[in-house]
């Protein structure tokens, strides 16, 4: 980055089960940095017990959309875990994305949902409803490295994610024709390494954390760093 460039700012994309809230460390640090950032909530992350007609990922992209064009200047948005699904949904085609980062995410393909990308079958939208509780032993499987008082305040704050999200593909791929980063958490037992890997090899350039798979709670510092050298490009 230039003089003469436009500062970019963060907007930070959360994954399933979690809100906007999960970033607050994150921020913190880069705002030490001198960065700014915003969030979402996404729509697919419900209360419990909410009925009715359930929102999927294109409704989150079409949050996140909406916070792009909103922030003035150039951004640099980052997908965690889920988040990247709905992101690579997003950003294909709008205006003053200056970069998108994969953070132990799903940089999928046109067609491609979180059900289908590893094999699973398509099944019919139509028939797609209810709600994915939080998945199974989260203390380990996605705060194995958080201290155990962050992590509890965290467990505690998680909610049922729609089902239409994970199965409704995405129909464009922004990071195709975008610059793209992605970071791989070296010890995520969510999304394990081999698993991230084929979504980091659709990506410009891989970073790797020796974290977890939540690394805005486990270390935040270290995150900020990575994203602080590449909006800096």
């Amino acid at each position: 980055m230039n003089d003469t460039e436009r500062t970019p700012e963060f907007l930070l994309v959360h994954g399933a089960w979690h809100r906007s809230w999960c970033w607050s460390e994150l921020q913190d640090a880069l705002s030490a940095r001198g960065w700014t950032s915003h969030t979402v909530d996404l729509p697919s992350v419900v209360d419990e017990g909410t009925g009715g007609r359930l929102p999927g990922l294109l409704d989150d992209a079409r949050v996140i959309r909406e916070k792009i064009a909103a922030i003035a200047g150039p951004v640099v948005v980052v997908g965690h875990s889920y988040g990247g699904a709905p992101v690579t949904q997003a950003t294909a085609g709008a205006a003053d994305v200056a970069h998108v980062v994969y953070v132990a995410a799903f940089a999928l393909d046109e067609g491609e949902s979180l059900t289908t990308c590893f094999g699973g079958e398509q099944p019919d939208l139509a028939t797609v409803e209810g709600v994915i509780p939080v998945r199974e032993n989260p203390a380990e499987t996605l705060y194995n490295d958080v201290p155990e008082d962050k992590r509890d305040a965290a467990l505690a704050r998680l909610l049922p994610q729609t089902a239409l999200s994970f199965a409704e593909p995405v129909n464009q791929a922004g990071w195709k024709t975008l610059p793209t980063s992605y970071v791989v958490c070296d010890d995520d037992r969510s999304l394990p390494p081999t698993y991230q890997e084929p979504f980091a090899e659709r990506t410009d350039t891989t970073y790797h954390l020796t974290s977890g798979h939540t690394p805005m709670l486990s270390m935040p510092e270290a995150l900020a760093g990575v994203l602080d050298r590449i909006a800096r490009q």
